[in-house]
């Protein structure tokens, strides 16, 4: 099968993986309403087409986050990317180094922030997740300042994980270690185990050392999220810009009224962000919710986003719609449980010329010029 597009990385994915892990990235919470959602509302908005302009030449440059990126998009943090590829985190960061565009880690990851900076000298950010524990908040903190992460993101959505059904079903949530029955099932994915027995026993590295978690990534996983601080509430944002001296993104925004009162807290940026539908079932999907959190904003705050996003025009739409920047999730996972690394360049290349090719149809040359039409880029449906 080629490797053409997304829809096309989650199929091979889908076969090359345990489905105890394909389903982890691929599924949502309770019954997928958002989940859905986030794909289907981005059929709200058609795009406007123009013609006859001189498109000849053309810019996907932009400027979020204060640097100016080759591309509108980076690969947001997505965990566990070393359960989908050996060396998953290092083989997606190249990845996007690369193309020039910034890889975020997530706490749930297989490589450490020093080993993913060993490995690769590009931008990296950092997504945290605050435990009850502070000290372990202190340690992963100075973790990023000794990487050169420039970029922070506090995680706001997940005080208390949601259900996702098919994580109960296989058993994510609830294996700590390897059982006979799991072991069954991942010897179905014969290559993908091969793969990850030449790279060693996977663990989440931020935890590694620190004996109380475990051992392996399941287990380490489950201690881990028991760890997160139910109690996160907006003091916690002033503790964390008192500790942390870069930018600080707030990830997980979904209504005006908090991202009014996170420019208050002086962050840098938001993400309008759902989890991906993994959280709240029944919330709104994130493109439907970005137009009213740009209009309280009014251009005083970077707007990240992310949910749902597999195409070029998703970008464009999201980029008119008030989005300074965009998160890809799935899109690059997909890519790198087909291929590794591979897979992820072709999932960025693939989406830079969908969203090249879309601006030249719209009569468009630039990101810029994108941003600076707007709304009127689009048309409601």
């Amino acid at each position: 099968m080629s490797l053409i597009n997304v829809d096309d990385a989650r199929a091979i994915a889908r076969r090359r993986l345990p489905r105890i892990f394909f389903d982890y990235v691929d599924g949502g919470a309770f019954a997928e309403d958002t989940l859905r959602a986030n794909r289907e509302d981005f059929g709200r908005w058609t795009l406007v087409q123009r013609v006859l302009n001189d498109i000849s030449v053309r810019d996907l440059s932009t400027e979020f986050l204060g640097t100016r990126h080759p591309l509108p998009f980076m690969l947001g943090p997505v965990g566990f990317l070393g359960l989908y590829a050996a060396r998953g985190e290092i083989a997606a960061a190249r990845a996007a180094h690369a193309a020039g565009i910034p890889l975020c880690l997530s706490t749930f990851s297989i490589a450490s922030l020093t080993e993913l900076r060993a490995a690769t000298q590009g931008p990296l950010h950092f997504q945290l997740y605050v435990m009850s524990d502070r000290a372990i908040g202190e340690e992963l903190i100075a973790q990023a300042r000794a990487a050169g992460v420039d970029t922070l993101y506090l995680t706001v959505d997940t005080a208390i994980t949601s259900v996702r059904e098919r994580d109960l079903r296989n058993g994510f949530r609830s294996l700590t270690r390897i059982t006979p029955g799991l072991a069954l099932r991942l010897a179905t994915r014969p290559g993908w185990c091969v793969e990850m027995l030449r790279a060693g026993m996977p663990e989440v590295g931020a935890v590694k050392h620190r004996p109380e978690f475990g051992r392996g990534a399941l287990e380490q996983a489950s201690n881990l999220s028991r760890r997160i601080d139910t109690r996160l509430s907006w003091k916690d944002v002033d503790w964390l810009r008192a500790r942390w001296d870069g930018k600080l993104v707030l990830k997980g925004v979904l209504a005006p009224e908090d991202a009014m009162t996170a420019r208050a807290t002086g962050v840098d940026a938001i993400v309008v962000s759902n989890h991906g539908g993994r959280q709240l079932d029944g919330a709104s999907s994130t493109i439907a919710a970005l137009p009213a959190i740009a209009d309280a904003l009014g251009g005083d705050l970077d707007i990240l986003f992310d949910g749902g996003v597999r195409r070029g025009a998703d970008i464009v739409k999201a980029l008119a719609l008030g989005a300074s920047g965009v998160l890809l999730g799935r899109a690059y996972v997909f890519g790198l449980g087909a291929a590794g690394e591979a897979g992820v360049a072709r999932m960025i290349a693939h989406l830079r010329e969908e969203v090249d090719i879309t601006l030249a149809l719209m009569g468009l040359t630039s990101i810029d010029a994108l941003k600076r039409l707007g709304r009127a880029a689009l048309n409601p449906r």
